[in-house]
């Protein structure tokens, strides 16, 4: 769907309007993100300056007299990622704005969500390829590349993951931030060559709070006092620390994908979550302190936002057109079609998966029936002695709400409770709040086969639908039902697949660019071991005491990290590689097999995953290193796509931030043009045939390669290419093609809702993989 110039203005005057029309309070201020023209009068405004400075910014920002009470107040000012402001506004006000000269977009803030060791052995970095460094304290290992870590801050007390471990040397001199010194978190004591840059952004959460942080609570500070974001940093680029595990779990040397690069953390998210005007200047900071990789673990719960209010689409675009790789999670709302968010081409989309690694723990019955589950519980254990069972839905609550289960009735028992509604250590502490001796947690149809495993605070597992079907069957139907649980401690390599797709994992189609495949890659994001806060405890509930140097969680934004390390590695490998070079590496070398052969399974159905589901593929950072082949381009590409989805140039220019309008004249006929390494066609009709062009760099040592097509083409399309060998000289370094897909034969064989396939360019010595997605007309999406 295309949107034109007049809709455009009308819909960002509805979008404000329609906030407006919700205020309840007359006159009441809200968070505003305004993008403005660059030399908008607004711009010269220092946020330091704004508390006594409301009546200037009513009048640079041409308030007439009926609405300059109450004064607009200043948050920030954005000039790098983004060019605008973020300002206190009433409804009527910002209404007000948006139709003014120089304004390019309005938009209220929003509140974003966070996407809640044995890893690199896992991906098999490799000292040979060149990725790992030859010993944790070899010299000559450091790196110049510095990762920004967007999330909820960074816990450094005693946590050796980010300490120099190895000779960093100085930090970077392309790096012109630092940390900054605030409440605990003390920036001479907990920086150096490892942790560069350490600083928050609290004023768009403190507008939303309405108050002050209760500093008794977070700190307001870098200092990471949820957890989350010591986790990410750490994975991303922590050092090497031997023996690290939780408690007796995953013992061993915990390390970071790039353990040779530097940190800088940027504290975007809080308590009650990230809002979009923090989200931005960090944005806009990582990109003045001159980071080369931003990792964001954070992202709508929702649909993706349309990319113009879209502020980590935005952020993204202008960290990407300094040359700034960003890669960001998927979401944690699988297994429902188009749930994928950080969804914009320019971004590194990244799903989970598992790991060959798993803590096993399973359930006895009275019946002798044995059925394997997971659990971090690290008590004392149940023994083998059979206890009672009791469904938890007999006992006043299904899902084990805190407060809700009946004393008598789960006093001294296993409880079996159902996944779903409330966190799963919750339900455990539910359990043993009404004196219950253990916990069965059993997924439902929403989470299939999906195990994570947990820090229970009572002996407890989890099981799948499938088993936990079985022992409901038997608690229901046995007179006297018992079972008891048994704790099996770390087991690697003897499962029965990995990796398998989580059902958290949020999928494609994408929602707002049908014809960009999302997601990108799939990595390790599953049952994951990396540093912890000692803020919080592992449960991350109030209730739970202990304290841990390393925990292990699951989400996208595990994996998020994973490829923001590599895609480290690979600037440090490779430094003249653009952004989109970095990520087509990564996407045409990874592989959809798993350690059994078989295609990668998706754990919300048990059945082979698909390109909406894993993307390219889970990623291979050894083959990455040396893709033969990459598909790149630039920000000029990706306007282009905007102008091919319909953007006028009154929006574009919130990304172009250049004051001129964008040139949509020559505009691809199709958004999917854009040089993006994999295919996702919908065809209109069942008569539809749709060509796309590509364009593809010779990246390899070889510069007279010669590149063969292979075609595995989807169930009822013919798929062409033309030409079908690119011959590549040191002339010719860039070869185009063209893929044409059409629909094949009489259509109503085609009896599915979508069809797979890929493109492989071979040369002998590389595979460079591009999938294929075929939506059948069924219709479903927005290009908003």
């Amino acid at each position: 769907m295309s949107i034109g110039p007049v809709l455009a203005a009308v819909l960002i005057v509805f979008v404000v309007a329609a906030t407006a029309a919700a205020e309840e309070v007359n006159g009441a201020q809200s968070t505003y993100i305004v993008h403005l023209a660059p030399d908008h009068p607004a711009l010269a405004l220092s946020a330091a300056r704004s508390g006594s400075h409301g009546a200037l910014l009513g009048r640079v920002l041409q308030l007439p007299r009926h609405l300059q009470a109450p004064r607009p107040r200043l948050i920030y000012s954005y000039a790098h990622a983004a060019t605008g402001i973020a300002a206190r506004l009433t409804a009527a006000q910002a209404a007000h704005v948006a139709t003014q000269p120089g304004v390019l977009s309005v938009h209220p803030d929003e509140a974003r969500q966070l996407h809640t060791t044995h890893t690199p052995a896992f991906l098999s970095l490799s000292q040979a390829a060149g990725l790992l460094p030859a010993a944790a304290g070899a010299s000559g290992t450091a790196s110049d590349v510095v990762v920004g870590v967007l999330d909820t801050g960074i816990y450094p007390i005693g946590r050796s993951s980010f300490a120099p471990a190895i000779a960093l040397g100085p930090t970077p001199s392309t790096f012109s931030g630092g940390c900054v010194s605030a409440g605990a978190f003390n920036a001479s004591a907990y920086c150096n060559t490892k942790l560069v840059g350490a600083k928050f952004f609290y004023k768009g959460y403190e507008a939303g709070l309405g108050h002050a942080i209760d500093e008794t609570k977070e700190s307001k500070s870098p200092l990471d006092t949820e957890g989350h974001g010591t986790h990410t940093a750490s994975t991303a680029a922590g050092s090497a620390v031997p023996n690290a595990g939780l408690f007796d779990y995953a013992r061993g040397q915990a390390v970071g994908m790039a353990p040779g690069a530097r940190i800088a953390a940027y504290k975007i998210c809080w308590s009650s979550g990230c809002y979009d005007s923090d989200i931005l200047a960090a944005f806009d900071e990582a990109v003045a302190d001159g980071v080369n990789v931003i990792s964001l673990s954070v992202g709508s719960s929702g649909l993706a936002p349309s990319f113009f209010r879209d502020s980590i689409a935005i952020g993204a675009f202008g960290a990407v057109k300094k040359g700034i790789v960003v890669s960001a999670s998927a979401g944690n709302s699988g297994p429902g079609e188009y749930t994928a968010t950080n969804i914009a081409p320019w971004i590194l989309t990244v799903g989970a998966s598992t790991v060959d690694r798993e803590f096993p723990a399973d359930v006895v019955l009275g019946d002798g029936s044995v059925y394997g589950g997971v659990s971090l519980y690290s008590g004392e254990p149940l023994g083998s002695a059979q206890l009672p069972v009791v469904y938890a839905a007999d006992c006043g609550s299904r899902l084990c709400y805190l407060d809700a289960l009946d004393k008598e009735k789960v006093a001294g028992k296993i409880v079996l409770c159902e996944r779903g509604g409330n966190a799963r250590v919750e339900k455990g502490a539910a359990v043993k709040q009404a004196g219950g001796a253990g916990m069965i947690l059993a997924n439902t149809e929403e989470s299939g086969e999906e195990l994570l495993a947990d820090s229970h605070l009572v002996p407890a597992t989890m099981v799948g639908q499938t088993y936990g079907e079985k022992i409901t069957h038997y608690v229901k139907t046995d007179p006297s039902p018992t079972a008891t649980i048994v704790f099996r401690g770390t087991v690697i390599g003897k499962t029965p697949s990995a990796p398998q797709i989580a059902s958290f994992s949020s999928r494609g189609p994408n929602y707002r660019a049908p014809e960009i495949l999302k997601p990108d890659v799939t990595a390790p994001g599953v049952n994951i071991l990396a540093a912890w806060t000692g803020e919080a405890s592992p449960t991350d509930i109030d209730i739970d005491p202990r304290r841990v140097e390393f925990n292990i969680i699951s989400g996208t934004s595990m994996s998020c990290p994973h490829v923001s390390g590599l895609a480290a590695l690979l600037r440090q490998a490779h430094p003249d590689w653009s952004p989109a070079a970095v990520k087509s590496a990564l996407m045409t070398t990874a592989y959809n097999e798993d350690n059994s052969g078989e295609t990668i399974k998706d754990l919300a159905t048990g059945a082979a995953s698909t390109p909406f589901v894993r993307g390219a593929g889970h990623v291979d950072p050894n083959r990455a290193l040396n893709p033969g082949l990459v598909y790149d381009a630039d920000t000029a590409d990706y306007i282009s796509f905007l102008c091919a989805l319909g953007y006028p140039p009154s929006l574009i220019a919130v990304f172009t931030r250049d004051g001129s309008d964008a040139d949509c004249s020559a505009k691809p006929a199709r958004s999917g043009d854009l040089n993006y390494p994999n295919f996702a066609t919908v065809f209109s009709s069942y008569k539809d045939s749709v060509t796309y062009h590509r364009v593809v760099r010779n990246v390899g040592s070889n510069a007279s390669a010669v590149y063969e097509a292979k075609m595995e083409s989807p169930a009822g399309v013919d798929v062409s290419v033309t030409p079908s060998k690119l011959v590549f000289d040191e002339e010719h370094g860039s070869l185009a093609y063209e893929i044409t897909l059409a629909v094949a034969g009489n259509p109503v064989i085609v009896d599915a809702k979508y069809s797979f396939g890929s493109l492989t360019w071979s040369d002998g010595a590389h595979e460079v993989r591009s999938a294929i997605a075929v939506t059948w007309p069924s219709g479903g999406a927005s290009s908003m």
